[in-house]
């Protein structure tokens, strides 16, 4: 088949620079996905901080690149290893545009934020983390961001010392000042809670921890996918995020770094694309940012993180925030009108995630009930269990939203909920 028979066969992917005067209907109606039923029910997609959906241009894209692109990267001399090795290296200047990076090589792609992460404990954390140094993290955050550092601290008889949270869900950031000492050798926080929705004050945060002259990893899992973030405006050190909370898909993230402390930092993983040179005596590694990428890396998953950037630019980032502030405001409203039900984390700060409780109902039930009504909600501890721990609850129910959702589905997940109460009374 020639590639002209190819590209009959499969059509290449259109793209949209620009939806900014787009009607939020139009865009709602390129997630193939959000067309089905459940049950009968049009699907009310409301479960965003675990997993968002993805536009049929990030789709085509995808499809586009298996179809007529796919090789390896950086090795081959032929046509296709450089249509693939150029998509591959298109996407990270994406990613670098898209944070405010300053330059691309800045940016590591990793399986997920749990990865980048984790990268930074191995590679950082093992090479400059002795006994009695301390490690800060916060009560607000994502397991991905605690049990690492945790094992550092075992590895190391270093100490995990916790920035504490009130009862609205938001960091008692006047303790951090306490907790800072000449032993601090992290800061590690969360942009967004995932369990609550808080918007953490990080700017804040990162410029207290740099007085102490301590660096400053900030999980952003659940603000890029819903804000503007700029890497160098925040002054952060190293910032993770992953492709599947923005459009993406799965197996695809990314830790940012400040260049000095990646170039300082050990690789985490050995094996080929991150070496110079290798003998029997020395390895010589590769520079940034293949140092940290061994093996052959998820490029079909990297080429669609590119696409969803680019979907998301489209839209523009200020709207979007824009478009979920309202939809969060009106879904908090709705809900507080519903006087057997509880909203947990009430920060005025807030992105569009709502934790809430049935009262005398277990989450798990209420998920499974609004499930039957077509309503995608998640029900746990969100991987967030010292966040229950401090709010005196084993579980809740979480409802979070994205820009492609609308009013319709709010008032679906609202009907839902009264067909629990009627169910338990």
């Amino acid at each position: 088949m020639t590639l002209n028979e190819l590209e009959q066969a499969v059509a290449e992917p259109r793209t949209h620079a620009d939806r900014s005067d787009w009607t939020w209907e139009q865009i709602r109606a390129e997630f193939p996905v959000l067309r089905q039923s459940i049950d009968g029910h049009p699907l009310s997609y409301l479960d965003n901080a675990a997993s968002s959906q993805m536009p049929q241009e990030v789709i085509d894209r995808l499809t586009w690149y298996q179809s007529a692109e796919h090789s390896n990267v950086h090795r081959g001399v032929h046509t296709l290893s450089q249509k693939a090795t150029d998509a591959y290296e298109k996407a990270r200047e994406k990613v670098a545009r898209f944070i405010n990076a300053p330059d691309s090589a800045q940016c590591i792609f990793t399986r997920g934020a749990t990865e980048g992460v984790n990268l930074v404990m191995h590679g950082w954390g093992r090479k400059f983390v002795e006994e009695g140094d301390e490690i800060i993290v916060t009560a607000l955050e994502h397991h991905a961001n605690i049990v690492p550092w945790q094992m550092l601290c075992e590895e190391k008889g270093a100490t995990l010392k916790v920035i504490p949270m009130t009862d609205a869900g938001e960091l008692v950031v006047d303790e951090l000042p306490t907790l800072l000492s000449d032993k601090t050798k992290m800061v590690c926080v969360s942009h967004v809670s995932n369990a609550l929705g808080t918007v953490n004050p990080v700017e804040d945060i990162i410029e207290q921890a740099h007085a102490h002259g301590v660096p400053v990893l900030v999980d952003g899992c659940q603000a890029v996918p819903h804000m503007k973030v700029d890497v160098q405006a925040l002054d952060a050190d190293f910032y993770v995020f992953s492709g599947h909370k923005m459009c993406g898909p799965t197996g695809i993230g990314i830790l940012y770094g400040k260049r000095e402390l990646l170039e300082a930092m050990n690789p985490f993983m050995g094996g080929g694309d991150m070496i110079r040179t290798v003998t029997f005596e020395k390895t010589e590694y590769a520079p940034i940012p293949h140092k940290f990428e061994a093996g052959t890396p998820s490029i079909l998953a990297v080429v669609g993180l590119g696409a969803a950037i680019d979907y998301l630019e489209s839209i523009g980032m200020d709207r979007i925030a824009r478009r979920e502030a309202e939809l969060l405001e009106y879904a908090t409203q709705r809900i507080e009108e519903l006087d057997f039900i509880r909203i947990l984390g009430t920060a005025p700060n807030k992105a569009s995630v709502i934790s809430f409780e049935v009262l005398g109902v277990h989450p798990h039930d209420v998920g499974t009930i609004l499930d039957t009504e077509g309503v995608a909600i998640r029900a746990g501890h969100h991987c967030a269990q010292p966040v229950m721990d401090r709010l005196g609850v084993p579980a809740t129910a979480r409802a979070s939203l994205a820009f492609y959702n609308n009013k319709d589905d709010v008032d679906a997940l609202i009907g839902a909920l009264q067909t629990v109460k009627d169910i338990f009374g």
